[in-house]
């Protein structure tokens, strides 16, 4: 069932991405005077085809191989290779007759409706999902440096000021995948302003495995407000109220600390010092294996702040650029050999596996916007037969004023499929080895 589950999910997203890509290339052609004469999503390789209807000069239908989609734009050379067709006179309608700076705009409606449908959808999980955020100016007391982020120069009580020379208004933002990825940060630590660099090759702590933790705003009073029935801070006898000052002989002044020091005691049995009232106990209490004690914390002293709509429109964009910066990075490092291919690139198997077996919406959506601008980013990769090929040879057209030779767009596209063919094979073999197999 959680097959099932992992595979409508992905189907469902790729259906959502595919058709809107496809259809930023069509409204362009169609704005411009160019005949679609196919508008498919999924593949109909080898004429196979789940349904169609035709409307106008236009079949629309949905393919049988669900690895992507097409539009076939008339008078265009594309993965149809149609020679014949190629060898008549430009018509009109065709993409072969319209100025290059039209034919720039029909390849790059794919990419932009990706984009644009990312942003939208960020937007859409930030104000409706996460609905408020903590600022930074709210956290008084400074951040609580954990162990990984003392590491890196961080000490409990910095003041986050920038980020990348930026200043930033939401705490989790310094916590995004392209700063993990390398950034300078620019903390207030008695009075003086202080940077730290966060390393190239940090974001390789965060596995599917471990998620260390790195810096909170946990550097805050607590006490407990209430005890999970049959836990083990209720077998251990704690209560609401409790305030706890001391464990195995580490004084606990912050909710950093508590968790820091139950996070390293998994699986064992750990000395409290608990203050009740006017009296102070001492109690054991096992820790289970995964760190969980069962107690609820009172909430923290800050201020949260509520999303408007112009401020989820305002954060998906800096969240989506995030994004992009953060593939590009990855891909530089997958190039220059600072990353191995099979261990970074995802195909179909392991996407599917991103997004779990159980259906959440929350993380569905933000899955999706994530995938939508992953692929607007490889779209553009200048490799012939993707759209970033088609762009480069159109821009050398528009700086030349000479169009590339037919037998030339088609000696590249062709080499252009033999690459993605490969890059196919390659992404769904190692997925087969890495969540199949092994």
């Amino acid at each position: 069932m959680d097959g099932l589950v992992m595979a409508g999910q992905l189907i469902l997203a790729l259906s959502i991405i595919v058709s809107l890509h496809e259809f930023g290339h069509f409204i362009a052609a169609r704005a411009f005077g160019i005949k679609v004469e196919k508008f498919y999503l999924f593949f109909d390789a080898w004429g196979v085809k789940l349904f169609k209807f035709k409307k106008g000069d236009t079949e629309y239908g949905i393919g049988w191989l669900p690895l992507g989609g097409y539009v076939k734009i008339s008078g265009m050379i594309d993965e149809s290779m149609d020679k014949e067709a190629m060898k008549l006179p430009p018509k009109d309608y065709e993409f072969r007759s319209k100025p290059a700076w039209q034919r720039l705009i029909v390849m790059l409606g794919g990419v932009i409706m990706n984009f644009i449908l990312g942003i939208i959808l960020l937007a859409f999980v930030t104000v409706h999902y996460e609905q408020q955020y903590l600022p930074v100016d709210s956290i008084d007391n400074g951040i609580y440096a954990y162990d990984l982020a003392q590491k890196v120069g961080f000490e409990t009580g910095d003041q986050i000021v920038a980020v990348n020379g930026e200043k930033i208004d939401r705490f989790n933002d310094i916590l995004t995948q392209s700063n993990l990825m390398g950034a300078t940060v620019t903390v207030l630590r008695d009075g003086k302003e202080i940077t730290i660099t966060i390393p190239d090759d940090f974001y390789k702590n965060y596995t599917k495995k471990a998620k260390p933790l790195f810096i909170k705003a946990d550097n805050f009073n607590f006490s407990i407000d209430s005890v999970k029935d049959g836990s083990p801070a209720h077998k251990a006898g704690l209560i609401a109220g409790d305030n706890v000052i001391n464990i195995n002989n580490i004084e606990i002044t912050s909710f950093g600390d508590f968790r820091n020091n139950i996070a390293k005691s998994k699986g064992e049995t750990v000395n409290f010092v608990v203050l009740r009232q006017m009296d102070t106990l001492n109690l054991s209490v096992d820790i289970d294996s995964t760190g969980v004690v069962g107690v609820f914390t009172n909430l923290p002293p800050y201020e949260y702040k509520s999303y408007t709509v112009s401020d989820g429109l305002k954060y998906g964009l800096s969240d989506g650029v995030s994004i992009l910066k953060a593939n590009m990075k990855g891909f530089g490092k997958i190039f220059s050999g600072k990353e191995k291919a099979t261990e970074s690139l995802q195909g179909p198997i392991g996407i599917a596996t991103i997004f779990g077996g159980e259906w959440h919406w929350h993380r569905f959506w933000f899955l999706t916007a994530m995938i939508s601008l992953i692929l607007a980013f490889m779209n553009l990769l200048p490799i012939p037969a993707l759209d970033g090929g088609h762009v480069v040879f159109l821009i050398f057209e528009v700086i030349t004023r000479r169009p590339i030779p037919d037998k030339i767009m088609e000696k590249a596209q062709m080499v252009g499929m033999v690459i993605l063919l490969a890059l196919m094979v390659f992404v769904i073999g190692n997925d087969f080895w890495k969540h199949i197999l092994n």
